[in-house]
């Protein structure tokens, strides 16, 4: 086996979380440099759990990341079917094997034997593990009992001694075998476990590498035991860092571990995600944090991911957001937003695609303050609510209300605002305001907190002479004066 050939072999049981996102970007990023091929293949043996809609979920959503593969459920390839539960027969033929060559062997213990060895290793303060009852079965004696119809498990047969796993990630990691029991391969009910499978599988499908998380390892002398039962080479390993909580402690949902589909509900931006997944475990050169989807690829390679865990800081992750967001190009972030504003009912697509020159203004004056396309809408209310009831925020209000002759204020500035030509600009406002303002004798808050709050309900935000051209001149007078009422 001399192609270089990498998999991703996820269980369609839930949602896409990013661990398995970081995962596939690892693996893809390997073997697209390499010219190597990627492939997905659905794990799906778990029947009770697996669903449709979950394996639709993270077919797209890797297809969202950038991520694609060169063989899979969904493009077929040379080495079909690409979901586990179609490999059945050929899984079946490899357990009959293992029992012929005295690898593997059936255990008729029934449920209720192993648990009360369970609760006797428990008692007795010993690890919990197979005893070996059935293990020196004569052969004969085995066959008798299956062709009676005695329902059995297979179990694979450790050998005594002991594996050294070559990880490219770890360095050299060695398993005592006495610390592995004779795990099962088939269940009674004749389904095959993940220990068993994942091998058949990478060996039918020629699987030169396997990247998975640290999780994993504990499973890998099993697996590489089980290569050699089989009679075949087994892949490179590699175990990716386990993604821990600032805390260092194991992912939660507290500490960012949700799925992909909620970081995209919540407005990330989709570089943001893929870079800080690259940096999930490893790093461009240890200073530099920003990157593209190629870079990474032109510089990944598996021997330079960490063995410590990595550190899910969502602080970071949000600032990464906030990065992306300020570099964008106008027109393209109002296009990612714009899903955002229709969901909050603001505007229709339609709307949008109609007064576009406006609604990209509208965008330019919040891209410095957002840091999720989530935030926009809300940042964008007042420009959405009717010209009498706008929303007044309680530090807007409170600010407003400080400066005495506030209403009147309002009222020489609506007189003002009315002498002006209706064409000029927020600029050429804002500059003739400040002459207007000293001739008046005001102080510039006694008249911007009062008219902030009457414009758009806001303590902070754009340019107030931004908002009147983008509000029209018609409805901030209407504003003003239903503000004066209101502050009165």
């Amino acid at each position: 086996m001399t192609d270089l050939r990498v998999r991703i072999a996820p269980s369609p049981t839930g949602a896409v979380h990013l661990g398995l996102c970081r995962t596939a970007l690892f693996n893809w990023a390997y073997a697209k440099k390499r010219g190597g091929k990627f492939i997905l293949r659905i794990e799906d043996t778990d029947r009770t759990r697996s669903t449709e809609e979950s394996e639709r979920a993270i077919v797209e959503g890797l297809r969202w990341l950038g991520v694609q593969w060169d063989e899979g459920p969904d493009v077929g390839g040379p080495h079909a079917p690409y979901r586990q539960s179609e490999r059945a027969e050929g899984h079946g033929k490899q357990a009959v094997s293992l029992l012929g060559s005295g690898h593997a062997y059936r255990c008729f213990c029934t449920p209720e034997r192993l648990a009360e060895v369970r609760e006797a290793q428990e008692a007795a303060k010993e690890t919990p593990r197979y005893d070996g009852h059935c293990r020196g079965m004569d052969g004969a004696e085995s066959q008798r009992r299956a062709d009676a119809g005695e329902p059995f498990a297979i179990r694979f047969l450790i050998p005594e001694g002991s594996t050294t796993i070559h990880d490219l990630v770890r360095g050299e990691v060695t398993f005592d075998h006495k610390e592995i029991d004779d795990w099962i391969m088939a269940r009674r009910d004749g389904t095959p476990t993940y220990n068993f499978v994942v091998v058949s599988d990478d060996v039918a499908m020629e699987i030169s590498h396997v990247f998975r998380g640290e999780e994993h390892l504990v499973n890998t002398p099993k697996q590489l035991l089980l290569y050699q039962a089989m009679g075949y080479e087994p892949p490179r390993f590699a175990h990716l860092p386990l993604m821990l909580g600032k805390d260092r402690k194991k992912l939660s949902k507290r500490s960012g571990d949700t799925s992909l589909g909620d970081y995209i509900a919540n407005g990330y931006p989709k570089a943001a995600i893929v870079n800080f997944l690259c940096l999930q475990g490893w790093a461009l050169d240890g200073e530099t944090e920003v990157f593209d989807v190629d870079t990474f690829v032109e510089h990944f390679d598996i021997e330079n991911v960490q063995k410590a865990g990595a550190v899910f800081d969502i602080d970071k992750f949000r600032w990464l957001s906030a990065d992306t967001i300020r570099r964008m190009d106008v027109a393209e972030l109002s296009q990612e937003v714009a899903p955002f504003v229709i969901q909050a009912g603001q505007m229709t697509a339609d709307e949008i695609a109609d007064r576009r020159d406006w609604f990209q203004r509208l965008v330019a004056g919040e891209q410095e303050r957002i840091d999720l396309f989530s935030e926009f809408p809300p940042r964008v209310r007042p420009f959405f609510e009717a010209d009498d009831a706008v929303t007044f925020e309680d530090q807007a209000e409170a600010g407003a209300r400080k400066h005495e002759g506030r209403v009147e204020t309002l009222g020489r500035f609506a007189d003002w605002l009315r002498g002006r030509d209706a064409s000029e600009s927020a600029e050429a406002m804002a500059a003739a305001v400040k002459d207007w303002v000293k001739e008046e004798g005001l102080k510039f808050p006694a008249l911007f907190q009062p008219l902030r709050c009457a414009l758009t309900g806001m303590a902070g935000g754009r340019d107030l002479f931004d908002c009147i051209e983008l509000l029209g001149r018609e409805s901030a007078l209407a504003r003003i004066e239903a503000g004066q009422k209101r502050l009165a």
